[in-house]
């Protein structure tokens, strides 16, 4: 019997990022930790020599907060611009620190964003080229999944699976060196990397989005940008007002964003599989990749949906929780 969905419980979400030398990524590690354990942060931070980037999640405001002053004085940072929202749904199951090379994976670890703002525009700077200007490419560096539910009007897509990809494909397009280009992403991070690889390939017309998609919805929402902007959790998307999308779901067979609606032919869950997977015979009916493994071994037989170990684990959150506010 599954869990059912407590909508009651708000989460407090923000992203931040920032390129600084970290000299001890590993002790700053355990640090992160250590504070997000006594403050019941969740999320996922990525570290390296280069700098951090992060997205985590509180169910508990003072706690949020708290962790997030946390954050400007463990790296000396009290103006470190955080992008904040609220989710009636859990973003994470579990907060982890992962060290890496880069924070943002492009492939060029020798390429490290200054202090200094990189032809940066604003959100209404951007509009303002969007709305008044037609001679520029409006570049999405999105992976191709991100850009399917949204992205700003007349953007290019340049279908890249991976973020590495990127200098690759404008060094094949012959884009004309003095050509005015706008890049973005979803919260800025990868602008900040593509743009110089942009530049050392000789491209000095380029602008980048400050902030991101996420920033420019908060200014701007249901104008230039069209559609959902996906996230890396489980929210899945966020839509206009930068809440959790009741649109789309994560593919339970291949992670892609997805709304095609199934009914479980093994277990009678009703699930969202992506339009992709809602053409393989073997997925197109089942709710999860254990169904879909034992719907294929004996199509006659019915099972009872399996409760996840996180679902449990939400309900042990949610009542910790409870008691604790009511103290």
């Amino acid at each position: 019997m599954s869990v059912p969905e407590n909508n009651s419980l708000n989460y407090y979400v923000t992203t931040f990022y920032k390129f600084q030398k970290l000299a001890n990524p590993e002790q700053v590690k355990i640090d992160l930790e250590t504070a997000a354990e006594r403050l019941r942060v969740r999320g996922l931070i990525i570290i390296g020599t280069e700098g951090f980037n992060a997205t985590v999640s509180c169910p508990i405001q003072a706690n949020f907060e708290e962790f997030k002053q946390f954050v400007r004085d463990y790296f000396s940072q009290p103006d470190l611009f955080f992008k904040d929202s609220e989710s009636h749904k859990a973003p994470f199951r579990r907060f982890k620190v992962k060290v890496r090379e880069e924070i943002v994976t492009l492939g060029t670890p020798e390429l490290v964003p200054d202090y200094k703002e990189n032809h940066h525009l604003s959100p209404a700077e951007w509009n303002k080229v969007m709305k008044e200007e037609n001679d520029y490419l409006l570049i999405d560096t999105r992976n191709w999944y991100e850009t399917k539910i949204g992205t700003f009007k007349g953007a290019v897509n340049p279908g890249i699976d991976k973020f590495t990809e990127f200098p690759e494909y404008v060094e094949k397009h012959n884009i004309a060196k003095d050509k005015k280009m706008l890049i973005f992403c979803t919260g800025g991070i990868r602008c900040e990397k593509g743009i110089l690889e942009l530049q050392r390939q000789g491209f000095d017309n380029v602008y980048q989005l400050d902030g991101g998609i996420i920033n420019y919805i908060k200014e701007f929402p249901n104008d230039q940008y069209e559609g959902e902007c996906f996230v890396f959790d489980h929210r899945v998307a966020l839509d206009q007002d930068l809440k959790p999308t009741t649109k789309y779901g994560l593919c339970p067979h291949c992670g892609q964003p997805s709304n095609v609606k199934v009914e479980c032919k093994r277990c009678d869950t009703h699930e969202l599989i992506c339009e992709d997977c809602s053409h393989i015979e073997w997925k197109k009916d089942t709710c999860s990749k254990n169904c879909a493994y034992q719907y294929e071994l004996h199509p006659e037989k019915k099972a009872p949906r399996q409760v996840m170990p996180f679902e449990l684990e939400k309900q042990k959150e949610l009542e910790e929780i409870s008691l604790q506010q009511n103290f």
